[in-house]
């Protein structure tokens, strides 16, 4: 469709211009939203241009999945109805006896998606801290069909060698999925490092705007786009047009909102390590951080997620969370507006107190989402929920 190169073209030109091109009749700029279920045929089982069913293909997702794929550097894109769906999806090629391993650190969604639904059907799961690749490679099996990693991961923002972990997964003869989404193709391309899959919830940072929901699957390998397709096709799990265009509109200006993103993340991420209220700093972006080299090796930025613990503890979370006014207290991240929230009783819920802690999640750890906002005011913010979480702590003291 667009008359880019997107192996030549550079990041932010292929985010404005890859999978897209004016229309040729009335040169409308922007990929329409095709809201139809079905297209007409010129004769019975020849489709134009292989649109038959919505379900199938749509010319808007078509569009958001070439972009998508040319900004991971893959030859191909699949766009789902959430980043659950996607995940969903990696599991469906999964038979009773097959084996995973998967990163400790994982989000909340996807722990529960593996142990309680796939875990029921036969399917052996085992979590380890990625970041250490003598645990990787000795968790891999003769049966083990994915090596499953986030890296920054949520919410405890490790980091994992990409390159190592592919080296392993090679050599188990399994597929390396990352879920890139806390970091953005515009800061890491897991891809290039070796990986064979790639997994957005494009409801984060590649939308950006906290209006849509979606997932998607990038790759190389025409076997698993086929599988894959396969069974999106048959479940339904695939993404709308209008989330497709929203999606769309979003990677425009992605390069854009990293950068901010990850400027004030750092600053703040500075400004908190340097406050007495607070235990540990979480941010790939600080020296203090153990996985800051190899985030400087992979990494094109840090991102836009910082965690922290308060040494108020619990109490002191909660009232941080409830007292800032910049930062709303709401789940999610990737948008231009900033969000806080408690990962124990929020995100990361679904998963026992025992195994969050063994991730290294205390249970008073708080969250960050950095928006796009001016960095003073979020400064400002801060200092406000510190405040809050100070007097929480002193009153929670007093009590006992």
């Amino acid at each position: 469709m667009s008359s880019i190169d997107p192996k030549t073209a550079r990041f932010e030109t292929r985010a404005v211009h890859a999978g897209q091109s004016p229309n040729p009749q009335n040169g409308a700029l922007m990929t329409p939203v095709y809201l139809n279920s079905t297209y007409a045929q010129p004769a019975p089982g020849e489709p134009l241009e292989g649109y038959e069913y919505s379900r199938t293909t749509n010319p808007t997702r078509t569009a958001l999945e070439e972009n998508l794929a040319a900004l991971e550097g893959g030859a191909w894109g699949l766009c789902f109805a959430s980043g659950m769906a996607a995940v969903d999806s990696l599991c469906a090629r999964l038979s009773p006896g097959d084996h995973v391993v998967a990163g400790l650190d994982l989000y909340g969604g996807t722990y529960r998606l593996f142990t309680k639904f796939f875990q029921r059907f036969g399917v052996e799961f085992s979590f380890v801290n990625t970041t250490d690749l003598d645990a990787v490679r000795g968790a891999m099996q003769a049966n083990t069909k994915y090596l499953y990693l986030e890296t920054p991961s949520n919410p405890m923002l490790d980091v994992t060698d990409i390159a190592g972990s592919a080296e392993i997964a090679k050599a188990a003869g399994c597929p390396l999925v990352v879920d890139n989404t806390f970091a953005s193709p515009f800061l890491q391309s897991p891809l290039e490092l070796g990986a064979d899959l790639v997994l957005h919830s494009c409801t984060k940072y590649l939308g950006g705007h906290s209006d849509a929901v979606a997932g998607a699957l990038i790759g190389n390998d025409a076997t698993l786009r086929d599988e894959i397709a396969f069974y999106q096709n048959s479940c339904g799990g695939q993404l709308g047009p209008l989330s497709s265009f929203l999606i769309l509109r979003g990677t425009k200006t992605l390069s854009l909102r990293m950068e901010r993103h990850c400027e004030s993340a750092q600053r703040i991420a500075e400004f908190l390590e340097s406050r007495d209220e607070v235990g540990r700093v979480i941010y790939p972006g600080l020296e203090s951080h153990p996985g800051h080299d190899i985030a400087k090796r992979q990494m094109r930025g840090f991102g836009g997620m910082v965690s922290f613990e308060l040494e108020s503890g619990v109490p002191g979370g909660k009232a941080f969370s409830m007292a800032t006014r910049v930062f709303t207290l709401a789940e999610s991240l990737g948008g231009v507006e900033s969000l806080v929230e408690v990962p124990p009783i929020m995100t990361h819920a679904s998963i026992p107190a025992e195994e969050r802690r063994a991730a290294g999640m205390a249970d008073g750890l708080v969250r960050l989402s950095v928006g796009v906002e001016h960095i003073d005011d979020l400064l400002e913010d801060v200092e406000r929920g510190l405040a809050a979480a100070a007097k929480a702590g002193a009153t929670a003291g007093a009590a006992s």
